[in-house]
This record gives structure tokens, sequence and C-alpha cells, in this order.
């Protein structure tokens, strides 16, 4: 027993593949001869396992090289042995996946993760996965958090202003506006007023609005007022007599001759 173990230790990758590799010849011969009996094709097994048939087709033949890691291989078994109505866990056990299962009478203090069943180390190698994923994305959330918070910048400081000291301020001096209404007021209004000797056309324009535009008959007396300036247009100024704010009335000019005629408001004093 001495000698064996000395001879393990020397060889431990190439006696544990070799055991591998016979092991898996031996449940696979096995498997293929329980199919054959049940009459049972691969694509059948296929169905019921929900393997693909490449990974049942090796398994059959031995070929270790076609198959995942060794405690996949013992799982695929598992369902194969399963779906032919075998103890597929009790069934699989037999395809050592660790070392330890070379030498079942090793020494008297075996540790309790060689009493492990193959099924056992499946689900512990599961959650040392999701413990290890789950510390990870710890670790990574922790970096980003301080990441960000070393990203924010300082709150700034309120500078203080010490107020200046208040230095009296001249009264600006104030300049008279002139107000236009007032100086509008301060104008006395400008009035006309027309009498038509004869038919004639007229325009009359008062403060830069047109009063009024066209012929008016023989015998019309018209009035106007302006605040600012009246003008007075005419085709036949001799036709036309106007009053300047109610003074003598006089023709505007020749008979049959264009004439105009503008009137500005006068300052009241």
């Amino acid at each position: 027993m001495k000698w064996l173990r000395k001879k393990n230790n020397h060889q431990p990758s190439l006696s544990l593949e070799q055991q591998r590799a016979e092991k898996l010849a031996e449940l696979g011969a096995q498997l293929w001869a329980l199919r054959q009996e049940q009459g049972l094709s691969l694509e059948q097994m296929v169905a019921l396992t929900r393997v693909p048939r490449r990974l049942l087709q090796a398994i059959e033949e031995g070929n270790l090289n076609d198959l995942p890691e060794p405690v996949y291989i013992q799982g695929l078994i598992r369902q194969f042995a399963d779906a032919l109505g075998l103890n597929g866990v009790e069934f699989s056990a037999n395809f050592p996946i660790s070392s330890a299962q070379l030498n079942p009478q090793g020494m008297g203090n075996t540790s309790p993760l060689s009493q492990l069943r193959p099924i056992h180390l499946y689900f512990l190698y599961i959650l040392l996965i999701v413990c290890s994923v789950n510390g990870l994305s710890l670790l990574l959330n922790n970096a980003i958090l301080q990441a960000s918070n070393s990203s924010q910048p300082y709150p700034k400081q309120k500078s203080i202003v010490k107020p200046e000291p208040t230095q009296p301020q001249e009264s600006p001096e104030v300049l008279p506006v002139s107000d236009p209404l007032n100086t509008a007021q301060q104008k006395q209004p400008v009035q006309i007023g027309v009498t038509l000797k004869a038919s004639s056309w007229i325009r009359v324009i008062a403060d830069g609005k047109t009063q009024f535009e066209g012929v008016l008959p023989e015998g019309t007396h018209r009035t106007w007022k302006a605040q600012e300036q009246l003008t007075v247009k005419t085709d036949n100024a001799g036709g036309v007599l106007m009053s300047v704010n109610q003074e003598k009335a006089k023709e505007m000019g020749e008979p049959g001759k264009e004439e105009e005629v503008r009137i500005a408001a006068k300052p009241k004093f």
C-alpha cells in the first residue's frame, strides 16, 4: 500500500486522466448496451435528456476529448442513466472527478470534503461561484460609489463682500423736460373756413391727416381746425374764398389755377 501511494504521488495527473478515460469507456459501454436492450435511438435519448446528441455519443464511445469538464461529464452521465431507468446519482458516482476518488482506502483521517458525494460537490461549486459573483459585484459597487463621490466638486465657499462705506451722493440735476402736450396747449389752434364761389376740387390736411378731399359745389361753406398746421390745396384758386381764424375771407389765388396754402398755429403769449 505504501508503494502504491508513492507511485500515485509521482503520477497524479496521468493516473487521474487514465482513470477517467477507463471509467468513461466502462460506463459508456453499459449505457449503450442498456439503450440497445430498450430499443431506444440516440435521437430519442436527446428528447428524454435534453442533452445534445454529440455529447451522448461521446459518452457511449468513451471519447473524453469531446466532453466538457469532469464535473459536467458526471452530470451528463447521471442524466443519461436516469433516462434509462437507472439510479443516476449512484451510477455517475463511479466516474471520478477528483484525485480523492482514486484512493478510497487512503488514510484514516479523511477530510470532510473528500467524503462528499459528487452531487454535493456540484452544488458546492455552484455555491462558491454565486458567492464569488456577489462579492465581486459588491466590490464593483463600492468602487463606483467612491469614484462618484470623489468626482463631485467640493462646495464652493461663499465669498463675503464687505460693504463699502457709503458716501453722500450729490443729487442729480433735474433738467426741465419739455412736455409735448403743454407745448401743444401753448399754441393757439388754427382754424380756416372756405366758401366756394364756384365748384372746385379741394383737399384739406390737418396735423398731417387728410380731413377732406373732393369736389365741393358752389355756395358750400366748410370749416376745419388743427393744433399745429392746416394745408389747403385747390385746382381753382379764384373760386375758393378762405378765412383764417375768423378773419376776412380772401380768394386763394387766380381762377383756374392750382394753389396750396399752409397755415401754422401761432404760439400764445
